[in-house]
């Protein structure tokens, strides 16, 4: 297989500017999803290890924090430049790990990161950093050390998304990345120390989250989390951080609605939903994983997704004829197909795909392209996270009960509106309670504020936005 490497064995943490040696002992083996080999191997760092890495930080926050914004615009300017320069080694290295196609890999898993340290020069900018109001200046100060805890399906952007406004306002970062994909995270830490940052600004350590996720969360040196996760886990998290009466912003999971109204047009409405719910292999918390469709053009919507869904064809990520890879790890495998045999077994319309290993890959963590239809609120394919390629269908009797099933829902991270007149899925889009909505398939914008409703979690990221998270204010009376 194309997707062949030699093994990437990690033995040291970078902890106040240099790699050392983690108290740790036992390694975590990091699999490749297309082989089920072990392509590495990383630390399984302890609470001392968490410990260090937050006393680095602390040390570090005075000097930086005092750093003139320039300065830090022109460190993550250089950061961008080095993961440009590396791009193809660490697009290969996430496609491995991950599963996602090489081609989007280069697109999305690299290229948003880069973008996100490019543009903090520009958005530092944006920030009221001074400003009067009446006899009052307000500052906004940087809040102090951060512990960022990201997950393992957009493992470098959800660094990203996290380590550069955190550094760029001033903070200084302790990043556990996920153990399921986690070499990239050091390929980060390498382009960060060409950079020259100074000792301790930036720390990686790796290790699970019930041991080293929870240090961080609990530990009293740092000042805030940032965390990207399930629900479940994150609760943890905000249960932990509160006893220190520490904020913590976090990005959970989602079951996305994607309206479709009568006036749309299904032939593009539904392929892009199809495209929107796959995208690496469904692994998206934002997934347009719920297809609301009206009742009386259900069978025309359930012809065109089922034709755009066996055209997702799976396969090697290293290869150009892929649009599917595979799932990041057998245990995901099996959590999804578990959930399509829970929808068969409820009742739900199987249209294509099923629980059953796509044809000829007896290696990797595949799973068929799967769409469900006449798939009912209270089913449990229409209410939980799936997090792999499996799409659920689910008519509805006009505009109001269209929008009461969107709104349905635990979750309210993302969600799509169709319709021939713009300003009108506008307006419905303001009656959906999800962070972000895309109307007619409007494009991501990694500048436009993301983050959730409900369970989906609180706080932004990205752009102006997702500075704003690691600021605190303070008022001087004059």
């Amino acid at each position: 297989m194309a997707t062949a490497a030699e093994l990437q064995v990690k033995q040291r943490i970078f902890i106040g500017g240099e790699w050392v040696e983690p108290s740790g002992t036992e390694p975590i083996e990091v699999i490749n999803s297309t082989t089920e080999e072990v392509m590495g191997t990383v630390p399984a760092c302890t609470p001392e290890d968490a410990d260090h890495a937050v006393r680095a930080a602390r040390e570090a926050f005075p000097t930086w924090s005092q750093t003139s914004r320039e300065e830090r615009a022109d460190y993550m300017t250089a950061i961008s430049a080095g993961l440009a320069e590396r791009s193809d080694e660490i697009a290969a290295t996430i496609s491995q790990e991950l599963g996602m196609p090489l081609k989007l890999s280069q697109m999305i898993q690299v290229g948003l990161p880069i973008a996100q340290f490019g543009a903090m020069s520009k958005l530092i900018d944006e920030i009221a950093w001074e400003e009067e109001i009446g006899n009052s200046r307000v500052l906004r100060e940087p809040l102090g050390v951060v512990g960022a805890i990201t997950p393992w399906n957009y493992p470098l952007n959800q660094i990203a998304c996290k380590v550069a406004p955190a550094l760029a306002t001033g903070c200084t970062v302790v990043l556990k990345p996920s153990e399921v994909t986690p070499l990239n995270a050091f390929l980060l830490a390498e382009v960060i120390e060409a950079a020259g940052l100074p000792a301790g600004v930036f720390n990686l350590l790796t290790g699970t989250g019930p041991v080293v996720g929870e240090a961080i969360a609990a530990h009293p040196g740092v000042d805030m989390v940032s965390f990207t996760g399930s629900t479940r886990a994150g609760k943890r998290v905000s249960e932990l951080a509160s006893a220190t009466v520490k904020p913590v912003a976090m990005e959970l999971g989602g079951k996305s609605p994607n309206l479709i109204l009568d006036d749309a047009d299904l032939t593009r409405a539904v392929p892009d939903g199809v495209a929107k719910c796959f995208l690496n292999s469904g692994q998206t918390c934002s997934a347009l994983t719920r297809m609301l469709v009206p009742r009386e053009k259900l069978a025309e919507a359930e012809e065109i997704a089922a034709a755009t869904a066996e055209a997702f064809t799976p396969g090697d990520p290293f290869e150009s004829s892929t649009k599917l890879g595979p799932l990041v790890s057998e245990l995901q495998r099996q959590r999804v197909r578990g959930y399509i045999e829970k929808g068969e077994a409820e009742g739900a319309k199987l249209l294509t795909g099923g629980a059953e290993a796509p044809e000829g890959l007896d290696h990797g963590y595949f799973v068929r392209p799967t769409v469900f239809s006449e798939v009912t609120p209270e089913m449990t394919i229409a209410r939980e996270e799936i997090f792999g390629p499996v799409l659920s269908i689910q008519p509805y009797d006009g505009l109001d009960d269209g929008v009461r099933i969107a709104n349905d829902s635990d979750y309210g991270l993302a969600g799509g509106v169709w319709s021939a007149d713009s300003d009108r899925a506008i307006e419905v889009a303001k009656r959906i309670r999800t962070g972000q909505i895309e109307i007619n398939g409007g494009a991501f914008n990694p500048l436009a504020p993301f983050g959730g409703y409900g369970q989906s979690g609180h706080g932004r990221e990205n752009g102006r936005y997702g500075l704003e998270e690691y600021l605190q204010v303070k008022s001087l009376q004059l």
